[in-house]
């Protein structure tokens, strides 16, 4: 007869939780992604049928080839050789290390969770926290780009919904393949990210080995064909205002683009506004260094105070959507077409002079980007209440001020959202949420910016300030 063997109540909890996730990451989810991948091969000759943008035989390949395509890439062979010789170590460490990279940026694209899954989630998620519109499209521009060319959409970052917004609206068009930041690598989150069709991107990594993986996938993924969606500004908005452009991702697309070759390289502009964005408190929070250093604590607390709030409306059948959220998709750029205009051939050129020519690109991309973001009804009253705060409106002066700026946007051909095609009940819209949200007040008729929530306001009429003379 053997002693039983007794074992403290908290390790036994720990060992029974590390067993669980054992179970769930070496059994559950690998039989999981066998079941997906063999629904998903019936599903892509049922979805290819309808897409706009076909899925791409680089998107079907298994991700261990992709792995070793990429690790044997001769460029990438050469950045190992250079690795091993500056820090002194052994060939095969510095490919242990591009092996590490190439499995942490190439994604496993699986059309089951992405077409049934992720579609169904994102279109629930989005449909029940706004008023989801597509608004402008120019449908004969993107009716002409050629079917076997690289469809890459750039738009503007408001928010973290961009990924959900984007993929959902855009879901008759294209598989999109989205570069995310690290907060995605959170286990079990990055499973699911990378089955979606996303890579992982270091943000800021003076990592050359690092770079020239990352440089190598994007290159492959966008001469095979990938469509791929990118946010030129490199992270959220901060303070409502579209950011300077940061070229690295469209760097690496354009390096191995010939405007000889015969499958083109088109850029859609998507533009993108909220009629509340969720993080816009901690988006301002985050502008001032010595806020943001003791404000982590303050950001979550008002993160759980928002989410007490809503759930306690909800109960109480009190709970109203987040106004409307719009995305507009403007006209196609051709980089054949741009670089014939130019004379240019960005695979050929020095970098110095890639540089300044990527610059002028991002600008133009980013300019036309601008152009189709969409104009909503508190963005337009938020620009109203900056022009005069501190000074009362009546509702007849209020819609003076925004007759006055619908001029303006006209001479701009910007993109105005109006809900019902009735302006009377966009503004009345527009001024209902911000009292709502305490960001304006009302007395004896007059309406006011509370002053102390000025830089919200400012925040919301900065995503159209640049559609407005200065």
């Amino acid at each position: 007869m053997t002693d039983a063997v007794s074992v403290p109540f908290v390790l036994f909890v720990l060992m029974a939780a590390l067993a669980a996730l054992a179970l769930l990451e070496h059994v559950v989810l690998p039989a999981l992604r066998v079941l997906a991948s063999s629904s998903a091969e019936k599903l892509i000759e049922e979805v290819s049928a309808r897409l706009k943008i076909g899925i791409r035989p680089f998107q079907r390949t298994k991700r261990r080839v992709l792995i070793d395509r990429l690790l044997y890439d001769p460029r990438v062979q050469e950045a190992a050789r250079a690795f091993a010789s500056a820090n002194k170590v052994p060939h095969e460490t510095a490919q242990t290390i591009v092996e590490r990279y190439a499995r942490e940026t190439v994604p496993a694209f699986n059309a089951y969770l992405y077409f049934r899954i992720g579609y169904w989630i994102g279109r629930r998620v989005a449909q029940t926290l706004y008023r989801v519109r597509l608004g402008y499209v120019d449908s004969e521009g993107l009716a002409k780009i050629d079917p076997d060319a690289t469809v890459v959409f750039v738009m503007n970052h408001r928010s973290n919904m961009d990924y959900v917004l984007a993929g959902y609206l855009a879901a008759d068009q294209a598989a999109l393949s989205y570069a995310v930041g690290e907060w995605a690598r959170i286990w079990p989150l990055s499973h699911l990210i990378r089955s979606m069709g996303a890579y992982f991107v270091r943000r800021n990594s003076k990592d050359d080995l690092y770079r020239k993986v990352l440089e190598r996938y994007i290159a492959m993924a966008t001469e095979a064909g990938v469509p791929q969606a990118v946010f030129p500004e490199g992270g959220l908005s901060r303070d409502g205002r579209m950011r300077e452009p940061r070229l690295g991702v469209l760097d690496y697309m354009m390096r191995g683009f010939k405007p000889a070759a015969e499958r083109d390289v088109v850029f859609v502009p998507l533009g993108i506004n909220y009629d509340r964005v969720l993080e816009d408190r901690t988006l301002l929070l985050s502008i001032n260094p010595e806020a943001a250093k003791s404000g982590k604590a303050k950001a979550a607390t008002g993160t759980l105070r928002f989410l007490l709030r809503n759930l306690r409306l909800l109960v109480k059948s009190e709970w109203h959507k987040f106004g409307y959220a719009c995305v507009n998709f403007g006209s196609p750029v051709s980089m054949k077409a741009y670089s014939a205009e130019r004379n240019l051939d960005f695979s050929a050129m020095p970098r110095e002079e890639r540089q300044v020519q990527m610059a002028a690109l991002g600008k133009h991309l980013m300019a036309a980007v601008g152009r189709v973001v969409p104009v909503l009804p508190v963005p337009l009253m938020a620009t109203v209440f900056v022009r005069h705060s501190g000074k009362g409106l009546s509702v007849l002066e209020l819609k003076a001020e925004i007759e006055r700026i619908l001029d303006d946007l006209d001479a701009a051909v910007a993109h105005v959202y109006v809900p019902r095609r009735d302006l009377d009940y966009a503004l009345d819209v527009g001024l209902r949420m911000l009292l709502l949200r305490h960001l304006v007040d009302e007395y004896e008729g007059l309406y006011s910016a509370r002053l102390e929530e000025l830089p919200v306001l400012r925040y919301y009429a900065n995503s159209i300030a640049h559609l407005l003379p200065a």
